[in-house]
This record gives structure tokens, sequence and C-alpha cells, in this order.
């Protein structure tokens, strides 16, 4: 575990050796200690008139954030709606959202942009957001954890003494399912974060990129303005987001399971 820590840990060290050296240092080689540039290279990239750095990160952060909060709370409530009632149609359900969960998103990519565009709808968060409803791989997650920690006892004792479907989700399952919940909202803000390719689809307005077509953008420069340094401060920005949401959410995780769900 020490030796993958170390493993896994190393190559965030790297980037911020990196992101401490110069364009002409790093194409001198490997260096394992960092150098005297970052805040140079941090106002640099911070300054640069192709890229606004500060907008592309609250677009990035208001589109994973979103993605995040509706991917999680929906899905849970589709597996509550699977797991906590029997319907004739409930097995076909399931495994509707499985065959959707196995189509690759490049299959879909182009009727999705064509329907965008028919919509007006680039430029615009909303096709980057909206989607995240049908999440079937959060969908998954959330019923296996559902069936492993919510016994339907609670349930019904609910509705015995009168309260609502939407009440008993809301007030009963989800505080249940709070480890759940934190591990794919981690999960999805991050896969939202780090989006590149229907972003770069849609988006095509500067002060509606995100921060994956910036870096992308940067690196695509002209040899002449190409700086290694400034592409690694950018990327060492656009990870500090995704650290400080793990931070924030991962005491759910390592909690809350041991608890019962009674307790809970």
């Amino acid at each position: 575990l020490i030796f993958l820590s170390i493993l896994c840990l190393f190559s965030f060290y790297m980037l911020i050796v990196n992101a401490s050296r110069t364009n002409a240092d790093l194409q001198g080689g490997f260096k394992a200690l960092p150098q005297g540039h970052f805040l140079e290279n941090l106002k640099n990239a911070w300054n640069d008139s192709s890229i606004n750095i500060p907008r592309g990160m609250l677009n990035s952060f208001i589109i994973a954030a979103a993605t995040a909060i509706l991917s999680t709370y929906f899905s849970a409530l589709t597996a509550y709606g699977l797991h906590a009632y029997n319907f004739k149609l409930k097995r076909l359900a399931f495994l509707f959202i499985m065959a959707v969960m196995v189509i690759p998103k490049q299959v879909s990519a182009a009727g999705f942009v064509q329907l965008c565009y028919k919509l007006k709808l680039t430029n615009s968060y909303l096709p980057l957001i909206l989607p995240g409803i049908a999440a079937p791989v959060v969908f998954f997650y959330m019923i296996q954890y559902m069936k492993s920690v919510l016994p339907m006892e609670i349930v019904e004792a609910a509705r015995i003494d009168g309260a609502g479907e939407f009440y008993t989700f809301n007030k009963i399952v989800l505080p249940i399912m709070k480890p759940a919940l934190a591990v794919q909202a981690i999960f999805s803000f991050v896969a939202s974060w780090n989006n590149y390719f229907i972003p770069a689809l849609v988006l095509d307005s500067a002060d509606k990129k995100t921060l994956p077509i910036l870096i992308a953008q940067l690196r695509s420069a002209d040899f002449l303005k190409f700086d290694m340094g400034k592409v690694y401060m950018m990327v060492a920005i656009a990870i500090l987001p995704v650290i400080i949401v793990y931070l924030l959410l991962s005491k759910f995780i390592v909690r809350g399971v041991a608890l019962g769900g009674v307790k809970g």
C-alpha cells in the first residue's frame, strides 16, 4: 500500500515540479526537485490573453457541480423506484438501462450535437448538464448499494405512518445513501470536469469554454509561442478543484456504512 500510494502521489509531485520549471528547462529533461519559476508560470498562465482561466474554471465548476448533483439525485431516485416497487415491466426497465450503459458516448455524439444545433442549445450549459440526469452507471451503483443497506421495513414503516413517497425518499432513504451519494458525486464531478469531447463540439464562444478546452487550445498554439511550463501550470490549476471536492466529500465514503440502516 505504501508503494502504491507513493506511485500515485509521484505523478502529482512531478506535476508540481514541472509547473515550477521554464519551457527551456523542461526541454532539458527530467529533474526531481522544484525550480523557482512556479509563480512566474502561474502569472503567465493566469494573464494569458488568449485564454481566460478564471472564466474557464467557473464554466467547468458550474457544469461539473450541476451534473454531479443531478446525476446522483435522479440516479438514486430511479434506483429507489426499481427497488421499492414491483410492476410488470420492472425487469425490462432494468435491462433497458443496462443496455444504454454499454453504448459508447462517441456513437451517439453526432446525433446529440445535431439535436443541439436544431434546438439552438449550442454555446449553452444545458446540453452538458441535463444529460447527467440519465446516468446508467451511477444508477447501477446506487441500486446495488441500495439493495445491500436499505431494508424495506423502514420504507413500509414510513408508509404506515402516512409519509409520502418523496418525503420518504428525501428524508429517510437519502441519509442512508450518503456514502454512495458521495462516491458517485466525486466520480460524476471529476468525469464532467475532465470532459473534453462533448464540450468541444457544442461550445464555440470563448466565454463558455471549459478548462479542458483551454488546455488543449494552449497546447495547440504555435511552436514559437508554445510554453510547456504554462501548460503544466494549467493542468495543476485544473486538478486543484477536483482535489478540494474529494477532500470535502471523502469523509462520507468511509463513514456511515457501519451505522446500520435503522440508525441511519
